[in-house]
Protein backbone atom coordinates (compact mmCIF):
# COMPACT_ATOMS: atom_id res chain seq x y z
CA UNK A 1 0.00 0.00 0.00
CA UNK A 2 2.96 2.52 0.54
CA UNK A 3 3.90 2.86 -2.95
CA UNK A 4 -0.01 3.32 -4.22
CA UNK A 5 0.03 6.06 -1.45
CA UNK A 6 3.20 7.20 -3.52
CA UNK A 7 1.78 7.35 -7.11
CA UNK A 8 -1.66 8.46 -5.57
CA UNK A 9 -0.70 11.51 -3.39
CA UNK A 10 0.19 14.08 -5.87
CA UNK A 11 -3.12 12.94 -8.23
CA UNK A 12 -5.22 14.10 -5.36
CA UNK A 13 -3.51 17.11 -4.81
CA UNK A 14 -3.51 17.82 -8.26
CA UNK A 15 -7.84 17.42 -8.22
CA UNK A 16 -7.90 19.88 -5.17
CA UNK A 17 -5.78 22.25 -6.95
CA UNK A 18 -7.92 22.10 -10.29
CA UNK A 19 -10.60 22.56 -7.78
CA UNK A 20 -9.28 25.80 -6.79
CA UNK A 21 -8.88 27.36 -9.94
CA UNK A 22 -7.92 31.18 -9.89
CA UNK A 23 -7.39 31.11 -6.08
CA UNK A 24 -4.24 31.77 -5.12
CA UNK A 25 -4.74 29.27 -2.38
CA UNK A 26 -3.87 26.60 -5.19
CA UNK A 27 -0.08 27.15 -4.70
CA UNK A 28 -0.18 26.05 -1.44
CA UNK A 29 -2.30 23.59 -1.55
CA UNK A 30 0.40 22.00 -4.60
CA UNK A 31 3.09 22.74 -2.15
CA UNK A 32 1.65 21.04 0.76
CA UNK A 33 1.11 17.96 -1.58
CA UNK A 34 3.94 18.16 -2.57
CA UNK A 35 5.82 18.13 0.65
CA UNK A 36 3.51 15.28 1.65
CA UNK A 37 4.80 13.17 -1.23
CA UNK A 38 8.69 13.81 -0.07
CA UNK A 39 7.82 12.96 3.43
CA UNK A 40 6.21 9.70 2.24
CA UNK A 41 9.22 9.31 -0.80
CA UNK A 42 11.81 9.75 2.76
CA UNK A 43 9.33 7.15 4.43
CA UNK A 44 9.95 4.82 1.99
CA UNK A 45 13.99 5.16 1.68
CA UNK A 46 13.75 4.30 5.31
CA UNK A 47 12.80 0.95 5.12
CA UNK A 48 14.45 0.41 1.56
CA UNK A 49 16.58 -2.42 1.56
CA UNK A 50 19.97 -1.35 -0.46
CA UNK A 51 19.91 -4.99 -2.25
CA UNK A 52 19.27 -6.32 -5.96
CA UNK A 53 15.62 -7.29 -4.94
CA UNK A 54 12.04 -5.68 -5.55
CA UNK A 55 10.38 -3.94 -3.00
CA UNK A 56 6.91 -2.75 -2.53
CA UNK A 57 5.68 -4.59 -4.75
CA UNK A 58 1.97 -4.65 -5.98
CA UNK A 59 0.73 -6.64 -8.51
CA UNK A 60 -2.92 -6.79 -9.59
CA UNK A 61 -5.04 -8.10 -12.03
CA UNK A 62 -5.89 -4.54 -14.41
CA UNK A 63 -7.17 -5.47 -17.93
CA UNK A 64 -7.16 -9.38 -17.28
CA UNK A 65 -8.52 -10.15 -21.32
CA UNK A 66 -5.65 -8.34 -22.42
CA UNK A 67 -3.16 -9.49 -20.36
CA UNK A 68 -2.15 -6.39 -18.78
CA UNK A 69 -1.39 -5.94 -15.20
CA UNK A 70 -0.88 -3.19 -12.53
CA UNK A 71 2.86 -4.29 -11.52
CA UNK A 72 4.62 -1.81 -9.57
CA UNK A 73 8.03 -1.95 -7.27
CA UNK A 74 10.95 -0.58 -6.02
CA UNK A 75 14.07 -1.49 -6.69
CA UNK A 76 17.63 0.57 -6.19
CA UNK A 77 17.42 2.25 -10.21
CA UNK A 78 14.33 3.47 -9.72
CA UNK A 79 14.51 4.38 -6.07
CA UNK A 80 16.95 7.10 -7.10
CA UNK A 81 14.44 8.39 -9.64
CA UNK A 82 11.63 8.23 -6.99
CA UNK A 83 13.57 10.62 -4.66
CA UNK A 84 14.81 12.78 -7.72
CA UNK A 85 10.94 13.11 -8.71
CA UNK A 86 9.20 14.04 -5.66
CA UNK A 87 12.72 16.30 -4.12
CA UNK A 88 12.94 18.30 -7.13
CA UNK A 89 8.86 18.78 -7.50
CA UNK A 90 8.68 20.91 -4.00
CA UNK A 91 11.68 23.24 -5.60
CA UNK A 92 10.15 23.76 -8.79
CA UNK A 93 6.76 24.65 -6.94
CA UNK A 94 7.90 27.10 -4.27
CA UNK A 95 10.20 28.66 -7.54
CA UNK A 96 7.53 29.80 -9.21
CA UNK A 97 5.54 31.39 -6.18
CA UNK A 98 7.09 34.68 -7.47
CA UNK A 99 5.02 34.10 -10.89
CA UNK A 100 1.49 35.36 -11.54
CA UNK A 101 -0.73 32.72 -13.63
CA UNK A 102 -4.44 33.70 -14.88
CA UNK A 103 -5.44 29.87 -13.46
CA UNK A 104 -3.05 29.21 -10.66
CA UNK A 105 -5.19 26.04 -10.14
CA UNK A 106 -4.71 24.57 -13.62
CA UNK A 107 -1.16 25.21 -13.60
CA UNK A 108 -0.51 23.73 -9.97
CA UNK A 109 -2.75 20.72 -11.05
CA UNK A 110 -1.37 20.17 -13.77
CA UNK A 111 2.29 19.91 -12.27
CA UNK A 112 1.15 17.60 -9.59
CA UNK A 113 -0.66 15.26 -12.25
CA UNK A 114 3.09 15.69 -14.61
CA UNK A 115 4.49 13.99 -11.04
CA UNK A 116 2.28 11.19 -10.49
CA UNK A 117 2.42 10.23 -13.99
CA UNK A 118 6.46 9.97 -13.46
CA UNK A 119 5.77 7.79 -10.44
CA UNK A 120 4.39 5.86 -12.72
CA UNK A 121 7.05 5.53 -15.49
CA UNK A 122 9.73 4.98 -12.79
CA UNK A 123 7.68 2.30 -10.78
CA UNK A 124 5.86 0.34 -13.58
CA UNK A 125 7.06 -3.29 -13.92
CA UNK A 126 4.17 -3.60 -16.96
CA UNK A 127 5.00 -2.34 -20.27
CA UNK A 128 1.58 -1.29 -20.53
CA UNK A 129 1.09 0.54 -17.05
CA UNK A 130 5.08 2.44 -17.78
CA UNK A 131 3.15 3.32 -21.49
CA UNK A 132 0.34 4.71 -19.90
CA UNK A 133 2.62 6.52 -17.34
CA UNK A 134 4.77 7.92 -20.07
CA UNK A 135 2.00 8.99 -21.80
CA UNK A 136 0.61 11.04 -18.58
CA UNK A 137 3.60 12.77 -17.61
CA UNK A 138 3.59 13.61 -21.43
CA UNK A 139 0.12 15.35 -21.35
CA UNK A 140 0.62 17.94 -18.67
CA UNK A 141 3.37 19.28 -20.09
CA UNK A 142 1.85 20.10 -23.35
CA UNK A 143 -0.48 21.90 -21.74
CA UNK A 144 1.90 23.86 -19.39
CA UNK A 145 4.00 24.78 -22.27
CA UNK A 146 1.22 26.18 -24.61
CA UNK A 147 -0.77 28.52 -21.68
CA UNK A 148 2.11 29.72 -20.31
CA UNK A 149 4.65 29.79 -22.75
CA UNK A 150 6.43 32.38 -24.51
CA UNK A 151 5.63 33.99 -27.54
CA UNK A 152 6.19 31.53 -29.92
CA UNK A 153 5.26 28.85 -27.61
CA UNK A 154 2.35 27.60 -30.17
CA UNK A 155 4.67 26.87 -32.79
CA UNK A 156 7.46 25.31 -30.85
CA UNK A 157 4.81 23.34 -28.80
CA UNK A 158 3.64 21.99 -32.13
CA UNK A 159 7.13 20.54 -32.85
CA UNK A 160 7.65 19.33 -29.49
CA UNK A 161 4.00 17.40 -29.91
CA UNK A 162 5.01 16.17 -33.02
CA UNK A 163 8.58 14.90 -31.82
CA UNK A 164 7.34 13.06 -28.90
CA UNK A 165 4.06 11.47 -30.26
CA UNK A 166 6.20 10.11 -33.00
CA UNK A 167 8.67 8.46 -30.80
CA UNK A 168 5.80 6.98 -28.58
CA UNK A 169 3.54 5.90 -30.98
CA UNK A 170 6.85 3.89 -32.16
CA UNK A 171 7.67 2.48 -28.92
CA UNK A 172 3.65 1.15 -28.68
CA UNK A 173 4.47 -0.70 -31.94
CA UNK A 174 7.52 -2.45 -30.39
CA UNK A 175 5.88 -3.12 -27.19
CA UNK A 176 2.76 -4.31 -28.88
CA UNK A 177 5.37 -6.65 -30.91
CA UNK A 178 7.08 -7.69 -27.54
CA UNK A 179 3.50 -8.43 -26.32
CA UNK A 180 2.44 -11.26 -29.16
CA UNK A 181 5.94 -12.74 -28.65
CA UNK A 182 5.39 -13.97 -25.00
CA UNK A 183 3.92 -17.07 -24.21
CA UNK A 184 1.13 -16.26 -21.97
CA UNK A 185 0.54 -12.79 -23.96
CA UNK A 186 1.33 -10.49 -21.36
CA UNK A 187 3.25 -7.17 -20.71
CA UNK A 188 5.56 -7.93 -17.38
CA UNK A 189 8.74 -7.01 -17.39
CA UNK A 190 9.83 -10.12 -16.42
CA UNK A 191 8.28 -11.99 -19.34
CA UNK A 192 9.53 -9.67 -22.07
CA UNK A 193 13.24 -10.40 -19.85
CA UNK A 194 12.41 -13.46 -20.80
CA UNK A 195 12.27 -13.63 -24.55
CA UNK A 196 14.87 -15.12 -26.50
CA UNK A 197 14.02 -12.62 -29.83
CA UNK A 198 16.19 -13.46 -33.18
CA UNK A 199 18.60 -10.76 -33.54
CA UNK A 200 16.94 -9.38 -36.45
CA UNK A 201 13.98 -8.54 -34.05
CA UNK A 202 15.91 -7.06 -31.00
CA UNK A 203 17.54 -4.81 -33.48
CA UNK A 204 14.25 -3.42 -34.30
CA UNK A 205 12.91 -3.10 -30.81
CA UNK A 206 16.56 -2.02 -29.67
CA UNK A 207 15.87 1.10 -32.18
CA UNK A 208 12.04 1.77 -31.80
CA UNK A 209 12.47 2.16 -28.33
CA UNK A 210 15.96 4.17 -28.56
CA UNK A 211 14.25 6.25 -30.82
CA UNK A 212 11.59 6.85 -28.40
CA UNK A 213 14.47 7.34 -25.59
CA UNK A 214 16.66 9.44 -27.33
CA UNK A 215 13.89 12.28 -27.81
CA UNK A 216 13.20 12.74 -24.55
CA UNK A 217 16.70 12.78 -23.56
CA UNK A 218 17.73 14.06 -26.35
CA UNK A 219 20.28 12.32 -27.86
CA UNK A 220 21.78 14.19 -30.87
CA UNK A 221 20.27 13.84 -33.67
CA UNK A 222 16.67 13.66 -32.14
CA UNK A 223 17.38 17.09 -29.64
CA UNK A 224 16.57 19.95 -32.31
CA UNK A 225 12.95 20.46 -30.01
CA UNK A 226 14.55 21.15 -27.21
CA UNK A 227 16.50 24.56 -27.07
CA UNK A 228 13.49 26.04 -28.78
CA UNK A 229 10.86 24.29 -26.39
CA UNK A 230 12.78 25.20 -23.20
CA UNK A 231 12.86 28.62 -24.05
CA UNK A 232 9.66 29.20 -24.97
CA UNK A 233 8.22 27.16 -21.74
CA UNK A 234 7.50 29.13 -18.84
CA UNK A 235 9.88 28.69 -16.24
CA UNK A 236 8.52 25.85 -14.25
CA UNK A 237 7.74 23.73 -16.81
CA UNK A 238 11.56 24.10 -17.73
CA UNK A 239 12.27 22.76 -15.06
CA UNK A 240 10.43 19.75 -15.28
CA UNK A 241 11.38 19.11 -18.58
CA UNK A 242 14.85 19.26 -17.58
CA UNK A 243 14.90 18.34 -14.52
CA UNK A 244 12.95 15.44 -14.35
CA UNK A 245 11.06 14.65 -17.46
CA UNK A 246 14.26 13.62 -19.38
CA UNK A 247 15.80 11.10 -16.74
CA UNK A 248 12.55 9.46 -18.09
CA UNK A 249 14.48 8.44 -21.32
CA UNK A 250 17.73 7.31 -19.70
CA UNK A 251 15.37 5.59 -17.26
CA UNK A 252 13.86 3.60 -20.10
CA UNK A 253 16.97 2.75 -21.51
CA UNK A 254 18.57 1.31 -18.46
CA UNK A 255 15.13 -0.18 -17.42
CA UNK A 256 13.94 -1.69 -20.70
CA UNK A 257 16.10 -1.29 -23.98
CA UNK A 258 19.27 -3.07 -23.06
CA UNK A 259 17.94 -6.05 -20.73
CA UNK A 260 14.89 -6.61 -23.25
CA UNK A 261 17.14 -6.23 -26.49
CA UNK A 262 20.55 -7.50 -25.60
CA UNK A 263 21.72 -8.78 -28.39
CA UNK A 264 20.24 -5.74 -30.48
CA UNK A 265 22.35 -3.69 -27.92
CA UNK A 266 25.30 -5.95 -28.16
CA UNK A 267 24.91 -5.00 -32.44
CA UNK A 268 23.37 -1.27 -32.27
CA UNK A 269 24.95 0.43 -28.33
CA UNK A 270 28.10 1.16 -30.20
CA UNK A 271 26.21 3.43 -32.45
CA UNK A 272 24.14 4.99 -29.95
CA UNK A 273 27.33 5.88 -27.93
CA UNK A 274 28.91 7.31 -30.34
CA UNK A 275 25.60 9.29 -31.53
CA UNK A 276 25.76 10.54 -27.56
CA UNK A 277 29.59 11.21 -27.45
CA UNK A 278 28.51 13.56 -31.07
CA UNK A 279 26.16 14.95 -29.12
CA UNK A 280 28.16 15.81 -26.14
CA UNK A 281 30.60 18.01 -28.83
CA UNK A 282 28.04 19.15 -30.91
CA UNK A 283 25.82 20.73 -28.07
CA UNK A 284 29.07 22.19 -26.65
CA UNK A 285 30.40 23.86 -29.54
CA UNK A 286 27.07 25.14 -30.43
CA UNK A 287 27.02 26.52 -26.57
CA UNK A 288 29.52 28.94 -27.32
CA UNK A 289 28.04 31.09 -29.74
CA UNK A 290 24.80 31.58 -27.67
CA UNK A 291 23.93 35.20 -26.57
CA UNK A 292 20.60 34.09 -25.03
CA UNK A 293 21.36 32.61 -21.72
CA UNK A 294 18.54 30.26 -21.54
CA UNK A 295 19.40 28.83 -24.89
CA UNK A 296 22.93 28.49 -23.58
CA UNK A 297 22.26 26.50 -20.76
CA UNK A 298 19.56 24.63 -22.89
CA UNK A 299 22.51 23.18 -25.03
CA UNK A 300 24.72 22.62 -21.72
CA UNK A 301 22.15 20.53 -20.69
CA UNK A 302 22.14 18.27 -23.82
CA UNK A 303 25.93 17.79 -23.37
CA UNK A 304 25.62 16.62 -19.93
CA UNK A 305 22.64 14.10 -21.23
CA UNK A 306 25.03 12.83 -24.05
CA UNK A 307 28.06 11.90 -21.38
CA UNK A 308 25.71 10.08 -19.09
CA UNK A 309 23.50 8.14 -22.17
CA UNK A 310 27.36 7.82 -23.61
CA UNK A 311 28.19 6.29 -19.84
CA UNK A 312 25.14 4.05 -19.97
CA UNK A 313 26.13 2.21 -23.63
CA UNK A 314 29.45 1.79 -22.13
CA UNK A 315 27.95 -0.97 -19.83
CA UNK A 316 29.75 -1.38 -16.72
CA UNK A 317 29.56 -0.47 -13.08
CA UNK A 318 31.10 2.80 -13.54
CA UNK A 319 29.48 4.23 -16.19
CA UNK A 320 25.87 2.96 -15.15
CA UNK A 321 26.20 4.48 -11.59
CA UNK A 322 27.87 7.59 -12.89
CA UNK A 323 24.53 7.72 -14.63
CA UNK A 324 22.77 6.83 -11.70
CA UNK A 325 23.96 9.53 -9.59
CA UNK A 326 24.44 12.21 -12.29
CA UNK A 327 21.05 12.30 -12.95
CA UNK A 328 20.25 13.23 -9.49
CA UNK A 329 23.01 15.90 -9.32
CA UNK A 330 22.29 16.87 -13.37
CA UNK A 331 18.44 16.98 -12.35
CA UNK A 332 19.58 19.60 -8.88
CA UNK A 333 21.72 21.61 -10.99
CA UNK A 334 19.90 22.38 -13.97
CA UNK A 335 16.92 23.83 -12.17
CA UNK A 336 18.84 25.59 -9.96
CA UNK A 337 20.56 27.49 -13.48
CA UNK A 338 17.57 28.21 -14.89
CA UNK A 339 15.79 29.52 -11.65
CA UNK A 340 18.85 31.86 -11.39
CA UNK A 341 17.99 32.91 -15.00
CA UNK A 342 14.59 34.04 -14.54
CA UNK A 343 15.36 35.84 -11.46
CA UNK A 344 17.44 37.78 -13.59
CA UNK A 345 14.99 37.59 -17.02
CA UNK A 346 12.16 39.14 -14.26
CA UNK A 347 14.15 41.61 -13.45
CA UNK A 348 15.94 42.67 -16.16
CA UNK A 349 12.92 41.60 -18.81
CA UNK A 350 15.25 40.62 -21.32
CA UNK A 351 17.64 37.18 -21.33
CA UNK A 352 20.12 38.75 -23.89
CA UNK A 353 23.70 38.13 -21.57
CA UNK A 354 25.34 41.31 -23.99
CA UNK A 355 22.68 43.35 -21.76
CA UNK A 356 23.75 42.12 -18.25
CA UNK A 357 26.78 42.47 -16.29
CA UNK A 358 27.84 43.83 -12.84
CA UNK A 359 24.88 42.43 -11.28
CA UNK A 360 27.15 40.89 -7.88
CA UNK A 361 27.68 43.92 -7.03
CA UNK A 362 24.00 44.68 -5.64
CA UNK A 363 23.12 40.82 -5.41
CA UNK A 364 25.86 39.12 -3.96
CA UNK A 365 23.73 36.05 -2.47
CA UNK A 366 22.30 35.86 -5.85
CA UNK A 367 26.06 35.84 -7.43
CA UNK A 368 27.68 32.94 -4.51
CA UNK A 369 24.58 30.86 -5.52
CA UNK A 370 24.70 30.83 -9.21
CA UNK A 371 28.83 30.56 -8.21
CA UNK A 372 27.95 27.23 -6.06
CA UNK A 373 25.63 25.92 -8.85
CA UNK A 374 27.73 26.90 -11.67
CA UNK A 375 30.36 24.81 -10.48
CA UNK A 376 28.79 22.16 -9.95
CA UNK A 377 27.27 22.00 -13.13
CA UNK A 378 30.95 21.93 -14.81
CA UNK A 379 31.89 19.26 -12.20
CA UNK A 380 34.43 20.99 -9.91
CA UNK A 381 35.42 18.42 -7.35
CA UNK A 382 33.85 18.43 -3.74
CA UNK A 383 30.42 19.22 -6.31
CA UNK A 384 27.70 16.87 -7.27
CA UNK A 385 28.74 16.79 -10.52
CA UNK A 386 32.39 15.63 -10.10
CA UNK A 387 31.77 12.11 -9.15
CA UNK A 388 28.89 11.44 -11.54
CA UNK A 389 31.37 13.20 -14.27
CA UNK A 390 34.04 11.25 -13.21
CA UNK A 391 32.22 7.69 -12.82
CA UNK A 392 31.08 8.44 -16.15
CA UNK A 393 34.49 9.17 -18.03
CA UNK A 394 35.74 6.39 -15.99
CA UNK A 395 33.36 3.74 -17.07
CA UNK A 396 33.84 5.18 -21.34
CA UNK A 397 37.26 4.69 -20.43
CA UNK A 398 37.18 1.27 -19.36
CA UNK A 399 35.08 0.93 -23.07
CA UNK A 400 37.26 2.69 -25.32
CA UNK A 401 40.21 5.50 -24.18
CA UNK A 402 39.21 7.10 -27.19
CA UNK A 403 36.10 7.58 -26.67
CA UNK A 404 36.51 8.91 -23.11
CA UNK A 405 39.30 11.26 -24.48
CA UNK A 406 36.36 12.84 -26.77
CA UNK A 407 33.68 12.69 -24.32
CA UNK A 408 35.76 14.47 -21.55
CA UNK A 409 35.73 17.54 -23.48
CA UNK A 410 32.26 18.50 -22.21
CA UNK A 411 33.93 18.93 -19.34
CA UNK A 412 36.44 21.02 -20.49
CA UNK A 413 34.02 23.17 -23.02
CA UNK A 414 31.25 23.47 -20.24
CA UNK A 415 33.81 25.31 -17.86
CA UNK A 416 35.34 27.35 -20.68
CA UNK A 417 31.32 29.09 -21.67
CA UNK A 418 29.49 28.42 -17.99
CA UNK A 419 32.62 30.42 -16.70
CA UNK A 420 32.36 32.83 -19.34
CA UNK A 421 28.90 33.70 -19.10
CA UNK A 422 28.99 33.93 -15.62
CA UNK A 423 31.50 36.39 -16.34
CA UNK A 424 29.65 38.60 -18.69
CA UNK A 425 26.61 38.45 -16.60
CA UNK A 426 27.48 38.88 -12.87
CA UNK A 427 30.84 40.36 -12.60
CA UNK A 428 31.96 43.51 -14.55
CA UNK A 429 30.80 47.01 -14.69
CA UNK A 430 26.86 47.28 -13.74
CA UNK A 431 25.09 49.41 -16.75
CA UNK A 432 21.42 51.14 -16.97
CA UNK A 433 19.86 47.99 -16.60
CA UNK A 434 21.18 46.02 -14.26
CA UNK A 435 22.38 48.88 -12.16
CA UNK A 436 19.12 48.48 -9.79
CA UNK A 437 19.17 45.03 -9.77
CA UNK A 438 17.64 44.03 -6.13
CA UNK A 439 18.85 40.89 -4.11
CA UNK A 440 17.25 37.34 -4.00
CA UNK A 441 14.64 37.11 -0.24
CA UNK A 442 12.10 35.01 0.52
CA UNK A 443 11.13 31.84 -2.01
CA UNK A 444 14.03 32.69 -3.97
CA UNK A 445 16.45 32.75 -1.30
CA UNK A 446 15.13 29.34 0.34
CA UNK A 447 15.03 27.31 -3.26
CA UNK A 448 18.55 28.39 -3.69
CA UNK A 449 19.84 28.15 -0.82
CA UNK A 450 18.41 24.37 -0.57
CA UNK A 451 20.22 23.53 -4.06
CA UNK A 452 23.32 25.17 -2.87
CA UNK A 453 23.55 22.98 0.38
CA UNK A 454 22.54 19.55 -1.72
CA UNK A 455 25.24 20.79 -4.11
CA UNK A 456 27.69 20.44 -1.63
CA UNK A 457 26.33 18.17 0.44
CA UNK A 458 26.32 15.20 -2.24
CA UNK A 459 29.67 16.31 -3.68
CA UNK A 460 31.26 15.80 -0.30
CA UNK A 461 29.51 12.23 0.43
CA UNK A 462 27.96 10.49 -2.22
CA UNK A 463 28.50 7.17 -0.91
CA UNK A 464 24.47 7.19 0.47
CA UNK A 465 22.89 7.40 -3.05
CA UNK A 466 25.48 5.22 -4.72
CA UNK A 467 25.13 2.50 -1.70
CA UNK A 468 21.17 2.54 -3.19
CA UNK A 469 21.46 1.61 -6.51
CA UNK A 470 24.92 -0.40 -6.58
CA UNK A 471 23.33 -4.02 -6.07
CA UNK A 472 20.32 -3.01 -8.76
CA UNK A 473 23.00 -1.92 -11.19
CA UNK A 474 25.39 -4.89 -10.33
CA UNK A 475 22.64 -7.12 -11.06
CA UNK A 476 21.26 -5.48 -14.16
CA UNK A 477 24.75 -5.84 -15.87
CA UNK A 478 25.22 -9.59 -15.04
CA UNK A 479 21.82 -10.61 -16.21
CA UNK A 480 22.46 -8.55 -19.71
CA UNK A 481 25.51 -9.56 -20.00
CA UNK A 482 25.05 -13.70 -19.36
CA UNK A 483 22.71 -13.04 -22.64
CA UNK A 484 25.48 -11.53 -24.79
CA UNK A 485 29.12 -11.48 -25.37
CA UNK A 486 30.76 -8.40 -24.69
Amino acid sequence: MELLLLLFLPLVGAIFAFLLGKSEIAKTVAIVWSLLSLAHTLSIVSRFVPDASTQFLIDAEWIESLGIRFIVGIDGISMLMVLLTNALIPLIILASFKQNFKNPGAFYGLVLFMQSGLLVVFTALDAFLFYVGWEAALIPIYFICALWGGENRIRVNLKFFIYTIAGSLIMLIAIIFLYTQTANKEYGIEALYNLNLDSTAQGWVFWAFFLAFSIKMPVFPFHTWQPDTYTEAPTAGTMLLSGIMLKMGIYGVIRWLIPIAPIGFEQWGNTALVLSIIGVVYASIIAFTQEDVKRLIAYSSIAHVGLISAGIFAWNLQGLQGAMIQMLSHGLNVIGLFFVVDIIIRRLNTREIDQMGGIAKNAPKLAIAFLIILLGAVALPLTNGFIGEFLLLMGIYNFNFWAAVIAGLTIIFGAVYMLRMYQKVMLGTANEVTINFSDIRGTEFAVLFIICAFVIIIGVYPKPLLHISEAAVNNLIETVNSKIQR
